[in-house]
């Protein structure tokens, strides 16, 4: 896909009269030589494999380091008893964000979107919102182009890795094309889709990679939780009309600035952060002597 800002991207939209998604789906099959038939069964495919993984969970798996595993079986059985705080749909999204990032650790099947490590963002939403809402594989298929503009946009501007900007390009990117995705698959206007992508990552800036012993694990598991959140929250934001004071593409931007500033120790590293507390150094000792 050949946009490299927002601004472009909505402007190449309108001048055809075209959805934020069709853009995609074009710029796709322009760039990489291919069919439209091909570019959606690619796409497609990953609809079908992020409701497969969130499907195949199994709560009695555990991360090789025992760190991780059965959070989202507690989450589902909390959600049964029906005295939740965030209430059923909401706290359907963090079981399934939890669902997915517990499997990433077992090493079960997963999406990247954009990272492994924020693999449970995009699903949990676009799972739970193709089940509210009661919309068809291939509403859900095109929403996913319009994540997937949204996330080579950040990668192409700033960053999608933890270890070159922090949680923020993983979690946060991972939240800004959940929001984004969100919009359009509730009839949000491009403006309202950029808008959702901005508010949920201006949410995000500065959060900072610090993973214990250097697993995909703790914290970042959780994070996924918050990424998917926030995401619904930035949503219905952009979708009843708030915009974001700052654009997406400036957003992104200072996404950049922040994870080119941020200490290599809050940067996938395990030196510093959560990392480095008792609690998570006494967690890394305990892994190095059971090697």
């Amino acid at each position: 896909m050949a946009f490299e800002s927002m601004e472009d991207w909505l402007k190449y939209s309108h001048d055809r009269n075209i959805s934020a998604a069709e853009a995609v789906i074009l710029e796709d099959m322009s760039d990489r030589g291919v069919s439209r038939e091909e570019t959606w069964s690619r796409m497609s495919a990953m609809w079908n494999a992020m409701k497969s993984s969130e499907q195949s969970y199994d709560r009695s798996l555990r991360s090789h380091s025992g760190l991780v595993g059965g959070a989202a079986g507690q989450m589902e059985d909390y959600l049964k008893a029906g005295d939740s705080l965030c209430g059923d749909v909401m706290g359907k999204v963090i079981m399934r964000a939890l669902r997915l990032g517990e499997s990433n650790a077992c090493m079960k099947r997963i999406v990247a979107a954009p990272t492994a490590g924020a693999c449970g963002v995009l699903p949990a939403v676009l799972v739970t919102a193709a089940g509210q809402g009661g919309f068809s594989d291939d509403q859900m298929t095109e929403a996913l182009f319009a994540a997937a503009g949204i996330g080579q946009i950040i990668a192409a501007r700033a960053y999608i890795a933890g270890a070159m900007g922090g949680c923020q390009a993983e979690i946060g990117s991972a939240s800004s094309m959940a929001a984004g995705a969100l919009a359009c698959l509730k009839g949000g206007s491009p403006e309202q889709m950029a808008d959702a992508a901005a508010i949920a990552m201006k949410n995000l800036l500065g959060l900072v990679c610090d993973p214990v012993a250097g697993l995909v694990e703790v914290p970042c598991v959780k994070r996924n939780v918050i990424g998917a959140v926030n995401a619904m929250a930035a949503a219905d934001m952009a979708l009843a009309g708030i915009r974001s004071t700052i654009p997406a593409d400036q957003v992104f931007d200072a996404m950049k600035e922040v994870g080119d500033k941020m200490s290599s120790s809050l940067r996938e590293t395990a030196e510093g952060g959560l990392a480095a507390t008792a609690a998570g150094r006494a967690v890394s000792e305990r892994l190095k002597k059971n090697r």
